[in-house]
């Protein structure tokens, strides 16, 4: 491996020294969802609603969210205590191979199981015309939800990574593309991320109108990936309010404090961390909206999650990847989702160099030119995006890190250790 081509052409390629610095995050969290969520079911009134022996159809969607069990269980726990008969449906649009098992695999990746949630899981990737919106796009939902008495849509309300808008990633998508499966996300697709928010929005309205939604539970958190808040939405409220909890849930979005870096390290991607891959809010970089601050040079990604499912979904906005990450590339399991969401920036193969060295060595060459007249390296290094509360930054970076106040740089520099394949071992102090 040491005699690799490679190696000799990028041989005068210096990798910089680090230092580790924390991300101050003050910002409140909910110590028990679970109580929240049964307090707010109780105090609401909504589950008076339910009739014993109701078949109430609960949400649980393909992305990350914190205490999700928790707050799934709590769900399910109000449901039965009304007398109703919850059962649990994978809302993922296209996820999971766009196939019934793979979605229900990725649910029971989140620990819900039929057996710990006290619920069955009806995973199908069947649906129903529930619909037409105004401009003509017909809505579709999970047949197994439009077949209960009453449905509860759970999801965290966030900036969605590739469209801006009144509504963006919450209930309301979680209705029109999760519930919609891959045939209602394609068809919310079809006329391209500039009408998203619109399209959401409007078929949302329309399944909330023809089937009997019972309330939204929205999830919001803070930028240290814990619970901030959750909200019972009754159904007919949703319109109005997910507007306002997004707004709230932007403002506690972390952020790469600096405006300009030569590179980033990123150690892991996947679906469980964010649609495509790594949130473009925090990395400013997207296959479909551009580059923005913090504006990187080049971006090298180590690995794919295993709770990604072999979805490497995300690697097309990188420059360069390892062997380890493209061998975790699948393409039954990633093509879906793009040809679903046309996007085939996001799926692309980036450089694939042998090991880690190789790839930062190869994001340090295409850097800024202005490294070959003796600039030193600006990186920075995070481990995913959601995981903000502490990372790496090259030693060129000390200076800008030091007018940030949300950082605090927390050791000495450290040097990079490699293991005989030349990936990374640790760090070691100087």
């Amino acid at each position: 491996m040491k005699g690799h081509i490679f190696y000799d052409l990028m041989k005068d390629i210096e990798i910089p020294r680090f230092v580790r610095v924390t991300y101050e995050m003050t910002q409140e969290s909910l110590d028990d969802p679970y109580s929240e969520v049964i307090r707010q079911f109780k105090d609401g009134g909504l589950t008076a609603k339910i009739r014993p022996g109701d078949r109430v159809c609960i949400t649980v969607g393909s992305r990350e969210i914190s205490k999700i069990y928790e707050i799934t269980k709590a769900i399910v726990d109000s449901v039965k205590g009304a007398g109703g008969i919850p059962f649990i449906i994978p809302a993922m649009g296209s996820h999971g191979g766009a196939t019934a098992e793979g979605q229900r695999q990725i649910v029971e990746g989140w620990g819900i199981t039929e057996e710990r949630i006290g619920a069955p899981i009806e995973s199908s990737m069947e649906t129903v015309k529930v619909g037409t919106t105004d401009s003509g796009l017909d809505v579709h939902i999970d047949k197994c939800a439009a077949n209960a008495d009453w449905i509860i849509v759970a999801g965290r309300i966030k900036p969605h990574t590739d469209f801006r808008g009144e509504v963006e990633s919450g209930l309301m998508k979680m209705i029109t593309i999760g519930m919609g499966k891959q045939r209602g996300a394609s068809i919310c697709h079809t006329r391209g991320f500039p009408l998203m928010s619109r399209n959401v929005r409007d078929m949302a309205n329309v399944a909330i109108a023809r089937l009997p939604f019972l309330c939204g539970v929205g999830i919001l958190e803070n930028a240290a990936h814990r619970t901030y808040k959750i909200e019972v939405v009754p159904a007919e409220k949703i319109d109005e309010r997910e507007p306002e909890l997004l707004l709230e849930a932007k403002a506690l979005m972390p952020r790469i404090p600096f405006k300009k870096a030569h590179t980033l390290i990123v150690d892991e991607i996947g679906k469980n961390i964010s649609g495509p891959g790594m949130d473009p809010n925090i990395v400013g970089r997207s296959g479909i909206i551009g580059r923005w601050e913090p504006n990187f040079d080049a971006i090298m990604i180590r690995d794919i999650t295993d709770e990604s499912h072999h979805n490497g979904n995300g690697l097309g906005v990188a420059d360069v990847t390892t062997r380890r990450a493209f061998d975790k590339f699948s393409f039954e399991m990633t093509y879906p989702n793009s040809i679903t969401c046309i996007d085939p920036v996001g799926i692309k193969i980036p450089m694939v160099m042998p090991n880690d060295k190789l790839a930062l060595k190869y994001a340090l060459r295409v850097c800024d030119p202005s490294l070959e007249n003796g600039e030193k390296p600006k990186v920075v290094w995070i481990h995913n995006t959601l995981s903000m509360g502490s990372f790496l930054i090259s030693e060129s970076l000390i200076e800008d890190a030091r007018k940030a106040d949300e950082l605090t740089i927390v050791s000495s520099a450290m040097e990079i250790q490699y293991d005989g394949e030349d990936n990374f071992a640790g760090l070691k102090e100087i």
